[in-house]
């Protein structure tokens, strides 16, 4: 129930000519503290629900809860949310042993461009394709939670 995953800035489209699939994500937050949060999420036909806990010291590690839930249960509960959803575009990049996913952001966060790769230890080796610029992992201005309320166009 921990997720370790890495962010990193994403450099150039290249990664499009790499994806294997493509969906598109609408979320809110039924609660953005810093300490958790509880998220829905609609990906494509499929409804989610989500809490996250807080950070390690490396941004790298925190718990994930995640559960599928019924379309016609995560639309009504979207309406609930705070104020915000976030919307983008989820690329799937397979990159040596690992899979990147490439977010690509609209509406107010529109030209944000993240790539997020889940790992099985802080310490694990992964490629790293040529597309892959800046690592923002500890940056909580990247957590989605953040952009909610702090939109990309308004940095």
């Amino acid at each position: 129930m921990f997720e370790i995953e890495r962010k990193f800035l994403v450099t150039s489209d290249a990664y499009k000519m790499q994806a294997y699939a493509k969906h598109p994500i609408y979320q809110g937050y039924l609660n953005s503290h810093p300490e958790r949060t509880v998220r829905i999420r609609i990906k494509g036909e499929s409804g989610f629900l989500t809490i996250k806990g807080k950070g390690n010291a490396t941004g790298m590690t925190r718990f994930e809860w995640e559960t599928e839930i019924a379309l016609s249960e995560a639309r009504p509960l979207l309406s609930l949310c705070e104020k915000g959803i976030i919307e983008k575009t989820r690329y799937e990049i397979q990159a040596g042993q690992h899979i990147f996913e490439v977010d690509v952001f609209f509406g107010e966060n529109e030209g944000l461009v993240i790539a997020e790769i889940e790992l099985s230890s802080e310490e694990e080796d992964f490629e790293k394709p040529h597309w892959l610029g800046q690592e923002v992992t500890n940056d909580q201005r990247y957590y989605n939670a953040y952009l909610n309320e702090n939109p990309f166009k308004s940095w």
